[in-house]
């Protein structure tokens, strides 16, 4: 039972990651996040780089999927999301969906993957 839990709850971290990867960064499903991306790094390449960072979280969701050091993806996902709300709650509050509540979201959604990585399926040494 707590193996399946812990498998649905990986698939719902990599829905996370795909859907905001691949329908709002690469097909430009929320222009918001190329805004966001304009702003932070610049508007002249904005567009390539957010589609680039698209294909990374896609790439991120597969990784989750595949199960391979886990551990190591887990800390890899808390910091990376960790950083990038940090640098969008100081940047570009106004661009994000819940302004600066969007922080405790992404404070969720980390709780989430560690809890379902380190707490709920194991506190094993990182692999």
């Amino acid at each position: 039972m707590k193996k399946k839990i812990h498998r649905y709850l990986n698939i719902a971290i990599a829905a996370v990651w795909m859907i905001n990867g691949l329908y709002c960064k690469v097909l430009n499903g929320v222009p918001r996040h190329q805004q966001i991306v304009a702003r932070i790094l610049g508007a002249d390449h904005a567009a390539m780089l957010t589609r680039t960072i698209g294909w990374l979280e896609v790439l991120m969701a597969a990784w989750v999927l595949s199960n391979v050091k886990s551990r190591w993806c887990a800390l890899t996902q808390i910091l990376l999301v960790a950083t990038m709300n940090i640098i969008e709650f100081l940047l570009v509050p106004d661009l994000l969906l819940f302004g600066r509540i969007n922080i405790v979201v992404a404070a969720f959604f980390i709780f989430i993957i560690y809890w379902n990585q380190f707490r709920f399926y194991g506190a094993k040494t990182i692999s």
